[in-house]
């Protein structure tokens, strides 16, 4: 389960009006890479494989691969707007790790395969 707050929702929808083409939706995604790991994908797709898992959020249709998902489970996404200026914040439950910056992360299963020793 994704959790995405209504003013993300909300802000995630104008956007989405902006780019005034049919059929886009919010996809969410985890790729390897960043400071700690993994790093955060979230961007407008039109194009769903079979294997995507679907979700319907505030109205919102949430597009996650088979792959992302078991990282993703559980994620909440917010929205805050700022005197400065604002943006997106993720927090994932599954994460035992972050970076400073907000968008990598490492899990629990990631941390235990660091720890193990090279067979070298």
């Amino acid at each position: 389960m994704i959790t995405i707050s209504e003013s993300a929702s909300d802000k995630i929808k104008e956007m989405l009006a902006a780019e005034e083409l049919p059929n886009l939706f919010l996809r969410l995604g985890v790729k390897s890479g960043g400071c700690s790991g993994f790093s955060y994908g979230m961007g407008f797709d039109d194009n769903q494989a079979e294997d995507d898992k679907e979700f319907e959020i505030h109205g919102l249709k949430v597009v996650v691969d088979a792959d992302s998902s078991k990282y993703l489970y559980g994620v909440e996404i917010d929205f805050q707007d700022t005197g400065m200026g604002g943006g997106f914040t993720i927090h994932n439950p599954n994460a035992v790790a972050t970076c400073g910056c907000g968008s990598s992360f490492r899990t629990k299963e990631e941390d235990a395969a660091l720890a193990q020793p090279c067979e070298d």
